[in-house]
């Protein structure tokens, strides 16, 4: 009995899914039709198609899976017995799914000769047993193209026909090669170990790329001024709150869960009452802000004083209409999932926008107190990366497997010695230190104001014991050691950067498993989501605002302040009457006011 089969060719774009989908199953003829035919395999050659589309190759699959079942059924029902009990992919199919780079690669087939049939009867023939079905291979689960879809061919000769397969598999261009040279270069690319090393590579060279990417972005908008910082900040702020918010809606997606689905189709209100709580609460914490450091820009206009004297009432009032909104929106059959979204996404305002605004505030107090804790942050996690990769063996906290104890211990010495030469560079600039005035200026503005008195340079007498000691040491007199108290409380920022400041990540790392995802998203190539990258910023920048308001900031009365308090406080009258008087006071010190 002879052995016919039938191969189709590849398209340009070489899939599992499609090839599956596309593959005709070999079967064996009957003996009738076996003698009838004596022509040899015809020759297959490849045609030029056009990239199919992920609903196409989907389709293509589907179709071809209810195909099969219909043709295994009938099979079933006639009982036949030249039915294989497995399906043995041919030499193509195996290249082919070699070039889409699927790791389960199915052996090669090997050609058997048919044994002569024999003159005796034929025994009773028993019913073949029911095929095993394919394993069902999603598009998402496959790797993706080879060459972004643009693959060459070569001749493939296997039992007298010709196959054009992928050249870049058996690295020649339109060569007609044996079924050795196939399993060697089968054989080579099989190799797991070779693979993981190219996908780390990979990983590595993608992650490192698009690192030096973000940083280059982040110095440039820094070096153009407050407002591009700002706007940087609402931007990683409001992407942040979207991935977040997006984890709620991952439980409707449950199978089970068709009816809530639709249920909420017909409800709106979900996700516009998420958008409208976070601009409400922005509007009222930015509005703070400008109101707390533009005091003398708002008061002094009388177009935004009613909007500096009512801004908490206004606040109050759009929040309470969203609240109105949420109640109205109730419906009897859900309200589980209603009120279990109005916790999440308060929940999110609270952990993002105020963390956020605390960020802003860090800003506008100097670039200085948001660039430097933000840089300590990456130098650690650059660090601990570094450190984990080359010499971590110990694992650190079990919801970060990859975490390592050598990591997190290097990473801690990194911080702390770079947290003292970078921030005492920085603090040699004005731009970087002075509290914003005027959001108009960048880095080559000639910015002016009196510096805090942390940044003034200061002298430690040495002890006298010690003194001596480091004169014979260094070969000269040391009495003073010159220092800025700044130094100081870089190191308290080293140490939160390197200790507490990765639990933001930890934290983030177990909403990620409670919710069974790899990243919060893919907005940052080789990073994940930006949620991935912003976890651990927005724990030091509000240990920064506040460290900085409590130990460092200077309380005295400034123009805005006077002004704030003369406009809320003092009749028309009685500013009349403070002009008045003023202007008196400047007169007799010398001073005509026009």
């Amino acid at each position: 009995m002879s052995r016919s089969s039938s191969i189709t060719a590849n398209p340009p774009f070489v899939s599992r899914s499609a090839f599956d989908a596309l593959t005709v199953e070999d079967v064996e003829d009957s003996e009738d039709e076996q003698q009838q035919e004596e022509t040899p395999q015809t020759q297959v050659t490849s045609t030029e198609h056009t990239k199919p589309s992920k609903s196409q190759i989907k389709k293509a699959q589907k179709q071809a899976r209810t195909e099969r079942r219909k043709q295994l059924k009938a099979s079933s029902k006639a009982g036949t017995a030249n039915s294989s009990p497995r399906h043995t992919p041919s030499l193509e199919e195996s290249i082919a799914r070699m070039a889409d780079g699927a790791a389960d690669v199915y052996p090669l087939p090997t050609t058997h000769t048919a044994p002569e049939p024999k003159p005796t009867a034929e025994p009773p023939q028993e019913p073949a047993p029911e095929p095993e079905p394919e394993p069902e291979v999603s598009e998402s689960s496959l790797p993706g193209p080879v060459i972004n879809g643009d693959i060459q061919h070569v001749n493939v000769t296997e039992n007298n026909s010709t196959l054009h397969l992928p050249s870049k598999l058996l690295g020649g261009e339109g060569q007609s090669v044996s079924q050795p040279d196939v399993e060697q270069a089968l054989k080579s690319k099989l190799d797991p170990q070779e693979v993981e090393r190219t996908k780390t590579r990979q990983s590595i060279l993608t992650r490192t790329l698009w690192t030096f990417i973000m940083i280059g972005v982040f110095v440039a908008l820094l070096l153009m001024g407050h407002v591009y910082m700002i706007m940087l900040a609402m931007l990683c702020q409001t992407i942040v709150y979207r991935e977040v918010t997006a984890l709620f809606s991952l439980t409707s997606h449950a199978p089970d869960s068709g009816e809530a689905e639709n249920k909420r189709k017909k409800d709106p209100w979900s996700k516009t009452l998420n958008w409208y709580f976070f601009a409400v609460t922005n509007y009222f914490l930015y509005g703070e802000s400008i109101i707390y450091y533009f005091k003398h820009v708002i008061f002094s206009d009388g177009q935004l004083l009613p909007f500096a004297t009512n801004h908490r009432i206004i606040s109050f009032t759009l929040y309470t209409i969203g609240f109105v909104g949420f109640v109205m929106s109730l419906r009897r059959g859900f309200l589980k999932q209603q009120f279990g979204l109005f916790c999440w996404v308060h929940m999110s305002l609270l952990l993002i926008v105020v963390s956020g605004h605390f960020i802003v505030n860090n800003i506008l107090e100097g670039m200085i107190w948001f660039w430097v804790p933000a840089s300590l942050v990456i130098c650690n996690d650059i660090f601990a990366y570094v450190w984990g990769m080359t010499v971590g063996r110990t694992p650190l906290i079990k919801l970060s497997p990859k975490k390592t104890v050598e990591g997190f211990v290097g990473a801690f010495w990194s911080t702390l010695l770079f947290s003292v030469f970078w921030g005492s560079y920085f603090m040699r600039f004005n731009y970087m230190i002075c509290p914003v005035h005027d959001l108009g200026v960048s880095a080559w503005s000639n910015v002016q104001c009196t510096p805090n008195p942390v940044f003034v340079w200061k002298v430690w007498q040495i002890w006298s014991p010690l003194r001596v000691f480091l004169s014979r040491l260094l070969g000269k007199s040391v009495t003073v050691i010159p220092y800025a108290p700044y130094q100081l409380h870089l190191l308290v920022f080293a140490v939160f950067a390197s200790l507490v400041a990765p639990f933001g990540g930890f934290f983030a790392s177990g909403f990620k498993r409670a919710f069974n995802i790899k990243d919060f998203g893919h907005s940052i190539p080789g990073h994940g989501g930006m949620t991935d990258r912003m976890d651990c910023q927005f724990l030091m920048g509000v240990f920064t605002y506040v460290y900085y308001s409590s130990l460092i900031r200077e309380h005295h009365v400034s123009v805005g302040s006077i002004l704030q308090m003369i406009v809320s406080g003092l009749t028309v009258n009685e500013q009349l009457e403070l002009v008045k008087d003023l202007k008196k006071y400047m007169e007799g010190q010398g001073i005509m006011i026009v």
